[in-house]
């Protein structure tokens, strides 16, 4: 005789991303192993975990390695506050007074922040520009373990370029060749760059911030701005 199956309720997020609700279910106890196991290996196979989490858990057709990391770490949040608890429990020590203060964070209110000046559309001169987008998680797989910071980097904005643009033509990044893409960047001005660099630093993100006044009654501020901060 078979046992039982067992019926798990569902629930929508919508993905930041693309702005579309996206039915999932909570994780179960052999979600929870993956999580566990990936803790204690940190690193590239925390990535994947989530990754495996999300896909094991969505109940719609989606390319989760296609979505962007903040989408991801934002999504899980969410599986978590349905599958185990909203609230999430903080122990963080104060760098002024040395004393350990404790928190409870709602994942229910968590959201992304985002930044008006975070502008994908780069012009380099009158008659050429590139086009940006957000690093998917796939990417982040691929750079986990680089620690060289110019190789870093080069992976990271080679990815994350979409197109090249000048007045007549649009040139697919997908259809050059990395050295290509590599080579061009190489060629652009210190200007250029500044507004490449400034396009990641003010990328959406999760954030939240803890408020509270340490035993010196000075007021403090801890910002949480990745998924690890959430489970220190």
């Amino acid at each position: 005789m078979s046992l039982p199956k067992i019926q798990t309720p569902s629930f929508s997020v919508v993905i930041p991303s693309l702005q579309k609700e996206v039915k999932f279910r909570p994780f179960l106890v052999k979600e929870e192993k993956i999580l566990l196991l990936a803790q204690n290996s940190g690193g590239k196979d925390e990535i994947e975990a989530l990754i495996q989490i999300i896909n094991n858990c969505c109940l719609e057709d989606i390319d989760v390695e296609g979505l962007t990391t903040f989408d991801v770490e934002y999504i899980f949040l969410k599986l978590r506050a349905r599958s185990v608890n909203n609230i999430v429990k903080l122990k963080y020590r104060d760098t002024e007074d040395e004393k350990v203060y404790d928190f409870e964070v709602n994942l229910d209110e968590i959201e992304i922040k985002t930044s008006e000046t975070n502008e994908k559309k780069i012009q380099i001169n009158d008659d050429v520009g590139l086009m940006m987008k957000h690093p998917n998680v796939k990417i982040s797989q691929q750079v986990a373990n680089i620690e060289n910071e110019v190789e870093l980097l080069n992976n990271i904005l080679v990815h994350c370029i979409d197109y090249i643009y000048d007045k007549e033509n649009v040139y697919p990044a997908k259809e050059s060749t990395h050295e290509e893409l590599i080579d061009f960047l190489e060629n652009l001005d210190t200007k250029t760059f500044k507004k490449i660099e400034e396009f990641f630093l003010t990328m959406p993100k999760l954030y939240h911030e803890l408020h509270y006044k340490n035993s010196l009654d000075h007021d403090r501020v801890i910002k949480l701005e990745s998924i690890q901060d959430f489970f220190t």
